[in-house]
């Protein structure tokens, strides 16, 4: 593991990062709650990226993991933690990597995509579909079940289920409960046109928050669908028809 300090709007970030293997870099961006290596490493994805030929790049977002932690939501946005994977890279020194984001992560990526097109090749959003653009819901219960004083406390069903993997991950729940409020902004439809990558959205046939993949990929230049067989939002992650077909994705010619 590595430290990155970079300096976005202004402020000093740690973003903890993982960087091994060799060939086109690829950056990973994680999903809310999660870090670096719960959805990349823990999930055989990192191991089959770089069997694949990929150097692979997985930070923690900002409040997660072992990266800054901030505590008001209003340092928290999507362009800026766009910027702090942008600015990893620079750090690093690379200057165009293929993308993939889940979740939230899928979030971050599409603001990549659409403001630093050029430094990516193809672009996977996984675990976000239309919900990025219409929403996907209340996440106030969630915010509440983070701050709760434990899970017995909690009986909204996604308050509950995000605040048993905030704990069984042992994240800073005040951060996450900041970063949720201050995350929350959609993804204009107007920007989708403008996204020139070639971009796979991944989706699990029973995932409820994410929204339509197809629809979302209909509405990119570029883009296409990939349905991963009866996986929800949190076992899609590690699934192997995910793996594979976004590998398929990055290797196609």
């Amino acid at each position: 593991m590595k430290v990155a300090t970079i300096t976005t709007a202004g402020k000093q970030v740690d973003l903890s990062y993982l960087d091994q293997g060799e060939g086109m870099p690829v950056l990973l961006v994680h999903g809310f709650a999660s870090n670096k290596e719960i959805n990349w490493a823990n999930t055989g994805w990192l191991r089959d990226l770089n069997h694949a030929g990929f150097r692979t790049i997985a930070f923690d977002n900002r409040g997660h993991g072992a990266s800054t932690k901030f505590y008001q939501p209003g340092d928290y946005s999507l362009e800026w933690m766009a910027e702090d994977a942008i600015n990893l890279l620079d750090h690093l020194g690379v200057g165009q990597a293929h993308l993939i984001g889940y979740s939230m992560g899928a979030r971050i990526s599409t603001t990549l995509a659409m403001h630093h097109g050029a430094r990516f090749g193809r672009v996977v959003l996984s675990g976000n579909g239309w919900g990025m653009v219409e929403g996907s819901g209340d996440w106030t219960p969630v915010h509440d079940a983070l701050l709760a004083p434990s899970l017995d406390a909690v009986t909204d069903a996604r308050g509950r289920a995000f605040r048993a993997f905030a704990d069984q991950t042992g994240s800073d729940r005040a951060a996450l409960a900041a970063c949720v409020t201050g995350v929350r902004e959609l993804i204009p439809e107007t920007w989708l046109p403008y996204i020139q990558n070639e971009v796979m959205v991944a989706i699990g046939t029973e995932d409820d928050l994410a929204g339509s993949g197809e629809k979302l990929a209909d509405a990119l230049p570029n883009g296409r669908y990939l349905a991963i067989p009866g996986r929800d939002h949190m076992k899609a992650v590690g699934d192997r028809v995910h793996k594979q077909g976004a590998i398929a994705f990055l290797t196609e010619n």
